[in-house]
């Protein structure tokens, strides 16, 4: 028996709360079952444009479990999820995403929705044939795919050579001031710029290729439903973290990405669907926690948005993404002239930047807390793993590292 307690290493949260990554799936859950009633939206068997048989592609954190939830609970698709998670004893902890996975699972069999969660490598073929057998076993076809995979590695299916995916600049370091989510101090940070073949094997990891493959095998195996849509998730970003992201080695993996979406689009309108990259709200995640100036520009644009009224976290992205764009009234998907959908469009506004730009360059050592919402990026980093969520009691002590309540 032991109370757990959040155990932070040079800005990471190395563990999980069971309790608390479940109950955060499921307010996540409720916030969508109300949005169905709020904005009226009707399931496909209701009479709604809505889709039926939805798999998510890196369905147990963030926009892909927000995007699994928003499918399931708002629009009422039976879903298929894919993750590769840690499993956990009953004494030792399990990795955040198989908790919620095992939340979301839960919460779905109550409302009488099909759902079947893959642990696999979803770069894995037979990952792949997994999928396909489940979808043929409840003789279904996919009509929405969303792929939200990220990973630090990748196989290759063919090769069997492990590639390996870094955050880092091209061409010059990129540095500046980063915060400690614990102390609320700051130091400067400097990321070393891309070598050998850091581009290369970033954009093996985490281009296109793979979701390439995965619209070719379903289509292949024919489990891909006429009207079929596909997503998968970027981030463009304002001045501050295009060094590191958008002209960075994750960039670059972005942008081939954003050209192979252009060729499973092609191949999907040939059955009357589409494909398409969403570029998303910068949001805090486990690297971005580590990366030099990111926290303080996440810090300020909370600040400014929730002045505004316009802040957003996964859930209500990915709400507003299937409901003002993927699944309108009207059947048209709304994009910018590069064909990508912009869900980013509240962050960017320039009315947003221009004050964020004020908070970012008044910023230093002795002032840091005035300019930046600390509260809620730290709220959002332990929220990540299960911790400071709302309703949990954490002095209780947890008996089994495999139970959510």
């Amino acid at each position: 028996m032991a109370v757990i307690k959040p155990m932070i290493r040079s800005n990471i949260c190395i563990n999980a709360h069971p309790v608390g990554c479940a109950r955060d799936t499921e307010n996540q859950i409720e916030f969508a079952k109300k949005q169905k009633t709020n904005k009226g939206i009707k399931s496909a068997k209701e009479g709604g444009y809505a889709p039926k048989n939805v798999l998510v592609l890196g369905c147990s954190t963030g926009y892909g479990l927000s995007s699994r939830i928003t499918a399931a609970f708002e629009y009422g698709a039976d879903t298929i999820g894919v993750s590769f998670e840690k499993e956990p004893t009953v004494t030792k902890g399990g990795t955040p995403g198989f908790y919620n996975n095992k939340a979301f699972d839960r919460a779905a069999a109550k409302a009488g929705l099909k759902a079947t969660t893959f642990n696999m490598d979803a770069f894995s073929d037979e990952c792949r044939q997994a999928v396909i057998d489940e979808a043929k076993k409840w003789g279904v076809k996919f009509d929405l795919i969303v792929y939200s995979l990220a990973s630090p590695v990748r196989t290759d299916p063919d090769t069997k050579i492990m590639y390996k995916s870094v955050i880092k600049p091209v061409g010059k370091p990129y540095g500046g001031w980063a915060i400690d989510m614990i102390t609320e101090k700051l130091s400067k940070l400097e990321a070393q710029p891309a070598e050998g073949d850091d581009i290369a094997n970033t954009v093996k990891v985490m281009g296109g290729e793979d979701w390439e493959r995965w619209i070719k095998m379903l289509s292949e195996a024919d489990v891909i439903a006429e009207g079929c849509k596909s997503v998968a998730y970027s981030y463009i970003g304002p001045k501050y973290s295009q060094p590191v992201y958008r002209d960075g080695t994750i960039g670059a993996a972005k942008k081939d990405l954003e050209a192979r979406a252009k060729v499973i689009d092609a191949s999907l309108k040939k059955i009357g669907g589409g494909a398409w990259v969403s570029v998303n709200k910068a949001l805090v995640t486990r690297s971005s926690s580590v990366i030099p100036i990111i926290m303080l520009y996440l810090g300020c644009l909370f600040k400014v948005q929730k002045a505004a009224g316009t802040h957003e976290g996964c859930k209500e992205q990915m709400d507003r993404l299937f409901r003002e764009r993927l699944y309108r009234d009207d059947k048209t998907v709304p994009t910018d002239s590069e064909g990508r959908i912009r869900i980013d469009d509240l962050e960017l506004d320039p009315a947003i930047q221009s004050e964020l730009d004020k908070h970012m360059e008044a910023i230093n050592e002795s002032n840091v807390l005035e300019h930046i919402d600390i509260e809620g990026i730290r709220k959002d980093f332990l929220n990540i793993n299960g911790f400071a969520v709302d309703g949990v009691d954490y002095e209780k002590e947890i008996t089994d590292m495999t139970a959510i309540d």
